[in-house]
């Protein structure tokens, strides 16, 4: 049983260290503001897939609604740890980037808690309304970053290599909306990751068998 549940936290500090390299980065949109609502999207997806998967699994693990969102946190912390060195060697940063995956987190506890512990339920609901909340609240931090072109010039890129180009945005139009965007596909793709770490832990327990 030690050896079994030993592997179970392994995987969940690996998929959490994972989870916070995969989205270290994502808050740099800022920075490209003619590439601003493309990396929106796919940051936004990003996120909410490492999110889902690690969250589902260790959801599933413990049985007990709240560790979903305890594992948020886990990300968040380990984002801040990360991101508090950049900070400290003078890349900017502001804090209130990470907090955005607590609510998302909350609905896949609510989701498993009110549909009494079903996987299923967890998996298409959870899955949903994760992958449709982020994007939104993503759009909220992006609001309360400080301003991309001042930040831009105070902390100026490299050349961008010619298949990098900026392209000039077409905004205002609500099917080329990145919240939109990011928050179908998000939620097609949760339900995939979700159902993906329930699997984990099912293979997790039969692996050590």
């Amino acid at each position: 049983v030690w050896f079994r549940r030993c592997t179970h936290y392994l995987f969940i500090v690996v998929v959490a260290v994972n989870s916070t390299l995969l989205t270290i980065n994502a808050g740099d949109y800022i920075f490209y503001t003619d590439w601003a609502w493309t990396s929106f999207v796919v940051f936004s997806i990003s996120q909410t897939l490492m999110l889902v998967v690690g969250a589902t699994y260790y959801l599933t693990f413990t049985g007990v609604p709240g560790t979903a969102t305890y594992y948020a946190l886990i990300m968040t912390v380990y984002t801040w740890i990360a991101k508090g060195a950049w900070f400290a060697l003078g890349y900017p940063y502001d804090f209130i980037v990470t907090p955005v995956w607590l609510p998302s987190a909350m609905l896949l506890d609510l989701a498993y808690w009110a549909t009494k512990k079903n996987k299923h339920s967890l998996i298409l609901f959870g899955g949903v309304l994760c992958g449709m909340s982020l994007p939104l609240f993503n759009m909220v931090n992006l609001i309360t970053v400080a301003d991309p072109l001042e930040t831009a010039f105070k902390y100026p890129r490299p050349t961008l290599p010619p298949y990098m180009t900026p392209i000039e945005p077409q905004v205002g139009k609500f099917y080329n909306s990145p919240v939109a965007l990011g928050a179908g596909a998000g939620a097609v793709l949760a339900c995939t990751f979700a159902a993906l770490g329930c699997k984990l832990n099912t293979w997790t327990y039969r692996w050590m068998a």
